[in-house]
């Protein structure tokens, strides 16, 4: 069944064509991805398709009787609203029911409100739906639904608008980049989900790993032709390398071609009969494909940093905590020349906290950290650099430096930089406001790498990067001598770049993991999974005994039913506003002279905890018993 159809769309800003004529179609079941370089218009053709904008020609047909939902980059939610208050504005009507529901548990008095809103939940069979969104909120950590969009930070947002189109479970599914601000738990309980759910997709990601064992279609845009590859991502890569050796294999026989017929045209007779105006008609389009070539940037580079001594960074016994959370607890490392680590970790463990103790833009509260004399920092941050108005890209970089020195006393310019990372000469001299997200994060990396650092600290290097421009900068690491440190949730680029892990567990634990990701993965899947099986079983028998116990029957009495029901959400609110606080203590955002005060704070809502579970407990043992 055909959901949608894009047909002949173009677009085009001033002189500059993004894309043209471009048509594909999207049926029933399918999950495609949608590849192309940064700046050639991905996010244009999703807004197009989902109607929040127009094309310039053409047209998109969709059917009449689908819902479909669009994840954008940008999503604005009204800050003055709640969490649950953009949620449950939808047209949804078993979330409507699910919202009348919650009501009445939030108001216990109204037995006849709650004895309606419960027969409203059996009506619609909502119990099943219920328990997959809250389900979905938890994943995605949104524990306080009570709390104002004012107060979200930026992938706060974007993960609620991941929530509340999964939620709503459409018919066709939009999204672009779903895994950006999520952890790699998020991401591969995401996995799972799309993997096991029947929704049609079509989305752009640059998560390799999400390619592979989501999608069953990938569309590639290049060069302003549509290429459609029936399988993952896998697959993709080798028929796209069968694609370009095919040709190239054609461009060399019009490269010949071309030669022999530049010949002929050159010795050819002044009077020109009906064969020869056709064959010179040939040679024209001939001439067109052989000048047709591609442009592949492969980066293969012997850079000449400056030159790293025996001593690199040491850690000893570093301690680190904002009240009573921990980032360090006594931790040692010694760097050795040329280690490649990647760190990885919940939100609020640490990782940023960790960057700023060991470039010593934040003290430690016991220990040292010796850095080495010839140790010269490169720190691509996730909020990149400042740009002068109307600067040109050019000019930004060669503000940071003109070029980076290779072996053998060869260099490569800032211009050539440039043009590795695919600004070619014309985009060099664009002003930077003209740039895409993705071209914005490509300059920023330029900037930090043609400083020629011995020692690259990258913080979320791969977000909004197309997957060419990875590959790129894959390669360039590869051939990069130095030390590396990377904090990503890109597992593809993980595997590829790194070779061993610090592991952020929380609470100042932190595992030395002398491996990748995948060998990570593997060694975590092969422990004993028994404390998570348990816990999971006390999970769904918590959730059923609360649904049991909202039923109107039972040994418990009426007040007793109400204060059971909303037992789960009080813990579930007072647990967000304990992890809220926790990860301002990790991120550095509480005042020094605050610290007592928030801790004491904390400890209080701990306490609330403990003695709200236990009332949980002493409630299940009386209706079960």
């Amino acid at each position: 069944m055909n959901y949608l159809s894009v047909e002949n769309i173009s677009k085009a800003y001033g002189e500059r064509v993004l894309f043209e004529n471009l048509s594909f179609g999207i049926n029933k079941d399918q999950k495609i991805a949608f590849v192309a370089k940064n700046g050639t218009g991905k996010t244009s053709i999703l807004n197009i398709i989902s109607g929040r904008d127009t094309s310039d020609s053409g047209q998109v047909v969709m059917r009449k009787d689908i819902q479909v939902a669009y994840l954008a980059q940008d999503d604005k939610f009204d800050p003055n609203l709640t969490i649950e208050e953009v949620i449950f504005k939808s047209d949804n009507p078993t979330l409507k029911v699910i919202q009348q529901y919650e009501n009445a548990l939030e108001n216990p008095e109204d037995a006849d409100a709650y004895q309606k809103a419960f027969e409203l939940m059996d009506q619609y069979n909502a119990w099943d739906f219920e328990t997959q969104y809250k389900q979905i909120l938890s994943k995605l950590k949104f524990d306080d639904i009570h709390q104002k969009i004012a107060g979200l930070s930026g992938g706060q947002k974007k993960r609620l608008g991941l929530a509340t189109v999964l939620i709503n479970k459409p018919d066709l599914l939009i999204l672009d980049e779903p895994t950006n601000h999520l952890d790699l738990e998020m991401i591969e309980w995401l996995e799972s989900f799309f993997a096991k759910e029947k929704i049609t997709l079509f989305m752009v990601t640059h998560d390799r790993y999400f390619l592979e064992r989501v999608c069953n279609e990938i569309i590639e845009l290049d060069g302003g032709e549509l290429y459609s590859y029936k399988g993952n991502y896998s697959y993709y890569l080798q028929k796209k390398e069968e694609r370009v050796a095919l040709e190239q294999v054609v461009q060399e026989k019009a490269k010949n071609l071309f030669k022999k017929e530049l010949d002929w045209m050159r010795k050819q007779p002044k009077a020109r009969t009906t064969k020869s105006k056709s064959r010179i008609d040939d040679f024209y389009e001939i001439k067109q494909k052989a000048h047709n070539r591609r442009i592949e940037h492969k980066v293969q580079l012997e850079i000449n940093m400056e030159r790293l001594g025996s001593k690199i960074l040491e850690l000893h016994k570093v301690h680190k905590a904002y009240g009573d959370l921990k980032i360090l607890d006594g931790f040692e490392y010694v760097f050795k020349r040329g280690e490649r680590i990647g760190i990885i970790g919940k939100n609020g463990t640490g990782k940023s906290s960790f960057l700023n103790l060991i470039t010593q833009s934040e003290p430690v509260d016991q220990g040292k950290v010796i850095l080495g004399e010839t140790v010269k920092y490169g720190y691509y941050t996730q909020s990149g650099i400042t740009v002068k108005e109307g600067q040109k890209v050019i000019e930004v970089i060669k503000e940071f430096g003109e070029y980076i020195p290779l072996a053998k006393g060869n260099k490569i310019s800032a211009s050539q930089l440039l043009e590795r990372f695919l600004f070619d000469r014309k985009r060099q001299y664009d002003f930077v406001e003209k740039l895409s997200g993705g071209e914005r994060k490509r300059l920023f990396l330029c900037a930090v790498l043609i400083q020629n650092p011995n020692f690259l600290i990258l913080d979320e290097p791969t977000n909004d990067l197309d997957i060419v421009t990875l590959n790129v900068l894959e390669a360039f690491l590869l051939d990069f001598p130095g030390n590396l440190i990377v904090v990503s949730h890109d597992r593809y680029f993980m595997d590829k770049i790194v070779d061993s892990l610090f592991v952020f567990r929380g609470q100042g634990e932190v595992e030395n993991f002398p491996g990748n990701y995948s060998d990570y993965r593997a060694y975590e899947d092969s422990k004993p999974k028994e404390t998570k099986e348990k816990k999971e079983k006390v999970q769904e028998e918590k959730v059923a005994v609360v649904k049991e116990a909202a039923k109107p029957k039972g040994k418990l009495s009426y007040n007793e039913k109400r204060e059971f029901g909303t037992l789960e959400s009080d813990i579930a609110k007072l647990e967000k506003q304990k992890e809220k606080i926790e990860a301002q203590f990790a991120n550095g955002e509480i005042a020094p002279e605050d610290i007592n005060e928030v801790s004491i704070k904390l400890q209080k809502i701990i306490d609330d905890i403990d003695a709200k579970e236990e009332r949980w407990f002493e409630l299940s043992a009386k209706l079960e018993g």
